[in-house]
């Protein structure tokens, strides 16, 4: 394919401009529906795009990958470390949906000269409303048994267990920013008591939300129902190993709607197999897509999403419209939404 479109300017045919056409790769388009949520075709004849539905393998990614000079990432789905970037001699731009992306080695990029634009620049959180009603959706179905439930009914059984009830249960929120902070609300209504810890929580947050705050050991021992809406740094991955997990209730009920590293992916295994917490609700894991033959996947006491807490379709649109956008000023020459 050449790298260069002949492109003429009807309203002046006396101005001609050579154009550089650029590939762009959509990756992780799982639904098969980013195509019809921006106008990608707005970007002819400067870029052509191309949609990635299945996830690449780790090792197949520098070979699929290594004439695109633009890679659209849908959040964290694919990971994008040095090893792999330095196996990508076209890239230019790397575009990610959010502000932020922990799987890509941003710092390497910027050495390299490559940009890094991201989408929800001005504070738009697309995202948040579905995330925190996952967290909820997770929380009710282990409690009031929704899964578990249908399963035995299906199979012919009827009332196996008791469902628990939220009114006079303690959430326990480790993480009080705009996702933990949502989430308080709706525990109100329900009549639980809340409280919260992370390592960078004050007084005042909390008692803006009429939260107690509390250290980090009283949150695992007081917990019903733990809830994580913490960001994956250095500082938070492995933050809740075995010994965190052995001082929650065993009747406590862990989920997490943020990322999988933050807790112990075995060390939760293990309690959740010895009972050493009841149950938990994980909408995101260590490796996405969870593999068909992983552990979780053959517990009882588990209720799994496929990582939907950001996935609405509202929420998509707004995120691949800002990608289209990062895309055309790029081409432009002038990069919007670039990441520190």
């Amino acid at each position: 394919m050449s790298n260069y479109l002949q492109c003429t300017d009807r309203q002046n045919p006396a101005q001609a401009a050579i154009l550089p056409l650029m590939r762009a790769a959509v990756l992780d388009d799982y639904q098969r529906r980013a195509g019809e949520f921006a106008d990608w075709g707005s970007l002819a004849p400067q870029v052509e795009v191309d949609f990635f539905h299945e996830s690449i393998r780790a090792e197949a990614l520098a070979q699929t990958l290594s004439d695109y000079e633009i890679l659209v990432l849908m959040r964290e789905r694919t990971r994008f470390p040095r090893e792999v970037l330095e196996q990508l001699p076209a890239l230019k731009l790397l575009v990610t949906t959010g502000m932020r992306n922990a799987s890509v080695d941003v710092a390497y990029l910027r050495e390299r000269g490559v940009v890094v634009a991201g989408t929800g620049g001005g504070g738009v959180a697309p995202g948040l409303p579905s995330t925190v009603e996952v967290a909820w959706a997770l929380i009710l179905a282990v409690y009031k048994r929704v899964t578990f439930e249908d399963r035995a009914l299906r199979a012919g059984a009827w009332q196996v267990d008791f469902p628990r009830n939220l009114a006079g249960a303690t959430l326990g929120l480790a993480g009080l920013g705009r996702l933990g902070g949502a989430m308080v609300a709706p525990a109100r209504v329900f009549g639980m008591e809340v409280i919260a810890w992370s390592q960078n929580l004050t007084d005042e947050r909390a008692a803006e939300l009429g939260v107690r705050r509390v250290t980090k050991a009283e949150l695992l021992a007081g917990a019903d129902v733990l809830s994580i809406h913490l960001v994956l740094s250095e500082r938070t991955r492995g933050l809740l190993g075995a010994g965190d997990l052995a001082q929650m209730k065993p009747s406590a009920v862990l989920i997490n709607t943020s990322r999988g590293p933050i807790v112990d992916e075995r060390a939760l295994i293990d309690a959740l197999r010895t009972g050493a917490i009841a149950a938990a609700g994980l909408d995101v894991f260590d490796r996405e897509p969870l593999p068909r033959d992983h552990e979780l996947l053959r517990l009882e006491n588990t209720v799994l999403l496929p990582h939907l807490g950001y996935v609405s379709e509202n929420g998509f649109r707004a995120m691949y419209g800002e990608a289209v956008e990062d895309i055309a000023a790029f081409v432009q020459g002038a990069p919007v939404r670039v990441l520190e």
